[in-house]
């Protein structure tokens, strides 16, 4: 069973939404309004989707989906009843994954919550992808220095430079970026 945080100040379609939920039996914890720090919440109460209900996002609200977003990602599901292209831009940008104009209606709440979950995982698995794609480019640059480092001192060229560090990381059972950040700290320490 889902745990979904349910904040809402429109209390007007409270009653509506907290039926929704429970009909279709999802687990509901629910938030006074959205004066809450939304960061603390989420780590108290671990939900799997947080679901905001709001007459209008305003800035307030994004700022704290963004912390949300960076420091404990969860699904995001905003309903509102203001359908302007330039807010909900600036909502999926913050990182809501499903952005729902005028409608909430018990039929339609497990099919939005599936693709805003499906959504997220895509999301988290393209960030994880950039951040290792990122450290992957990082340690490359790290070597490529290295070896022009030990190109220098050993007055070698390119290939040889490599072989000596491959040769180096094999022996001591390494990696290459262990061996190459070996040859940049003893560079820098012998100045």
């Amino acid at each position: 069973m889902l745990r979904i945080l349910l904040i809402d100040d429109t209390q007007s379609k409270l009653g509506r939404l907290r039926a929704a939920l429970s009909e279709a039996g999802f687990e509901i914890i629910e938030a006074p309004d959205l004066t809450i720090d939304l960061p603390a919440c989420v780590e108290t109460v671990r939900p799997d989707v947080v679901l905001i209900d709001t007459d209008s996002p305003d800035r307030d609200v994004m700022e704290q989906v963004v912390l949300v977003s960076r420091d404990q990602p969860r699904p995001i599901v905003l309903f509102t009843d203001e359908h302007d292209p330039g807010m909900m831009r600036q909502a999926i940008q913050a990182g809501v994954s499903a952005y729902i104009v005028q409608g909430i209606h018990a039929a339609r709440l497990q099919p939005i919550l599936d693709v805003a979950m499906a959504r997220f995982e895509s999301d988290q698995a393209l960030k994880t992808q950039l951040l290792a794609r990122d450290q992957q480019l990082a340690e490359r640059k790290r070597i490529e220095q290295a070896k022009g480092l030990l190109m220098k001192m050993k007055d070698c060229n390119e290939e040889q430079a490599y072989t000596l560090m491959r040769r180096q990381a094999m022996s001591r059972q390494q990696k290459l970026i262990q061996v190459a950040e070996q040859i940049i700290a003893m560079h820098e320490m012998l100045g």
